[in-house]
């Protein structure tokens, strides 16, 4: 099958948002802030309306375009707590929230993630990890001790661009230690005792974990 013409078309289906996530999307694309591809924001909320968390954690919070996103498809009492490293997106993501009302619903830390994960306690329902995709093997130990006995971990960008799939030797040299480090924590998402996973190329690539 040409999954890239598969991804246009899945693409070419999905229906814009709201019109204050649309223009949040549009200022993040402008000046070059990753946010999740609308098809994994579809997926995404489709996995949210199925589980109904009450407690949401976000590994990577950008511009807030994905915690907005999330919860539109929570429930009243849903929260989600979400945390971002880089100082210049904090207030951005701050105002997002503001202008979208969600403010009281939605927590930001604000540090670095294997900092912050250590000083949790949980249980989340579910755990959405977008974050820089080098770091995610580290954040994997306290994530799993985080996540509710049933709960979902969503892991996005996994497959980066298709280059997960090749051989080390045939990425650029500066990328194969992320390279690597993707490959090991696929494995060990597939590999893990009490954690089932399917991997889902959609987007970038979904990696979706239950922990029995």
């Amino acid at each position: 099958m040409e999954w890239e013409r598969i991804g246009t078309f899945i693409r070419s289906l999905e229906e814009p948002g709201t019109p204050l996530l649309e223009e949040i999307r549009r200022e993040a694309l402008a000046e070059d802030v990753p946010v999740i591809r609308p098809e994994t924001g579809s997926f995404l909320k489709t996995l949210l309306l199925l589980k109904r968390p009450k407690q949401v954690l976000e590994v990577g919070t950008a511009v807030g375009y994905s915690a907005l996103l999330m919860c539109e498809a929570l429930e009243e009492d849903g929260r989600i707590t979400t945390i971002e490293k880089y100082e210049k997106r904090i207030p951005k993501a701050r105002e997002n929230f503001r202008r979208a009302g969600r403010q009281e619903r939605i927590t930001l830390l604000e540090g670095d993630a294997a900092e912050i994960l250590k000083g949790l306690e949980g249980p989340f329902d579910m755990i959405f990890m977008d974050a820089a995709k080098g770091q995610y093997l580290n954040f994997l130990p306290d994530a799993l001790r985080l996540l509710a006995p049933g709960g979902l971990m969503v892991s996005d960008n996994i497959l980066q661009d298709g280059d997960v799939l090749e051989s080390r030797f045939a990425v650029a040299r500066r990328d194969r230690t992320i390279h690597s480090r993707m490959r090991e924590y696929l494995y060990l998402l597939k590999h893990t005792k009490g954690l089932a996973t399917s991997i889902v190329p959609i987007g970038d690539g979904v990696a979706v974990s239950v922990k029995e």
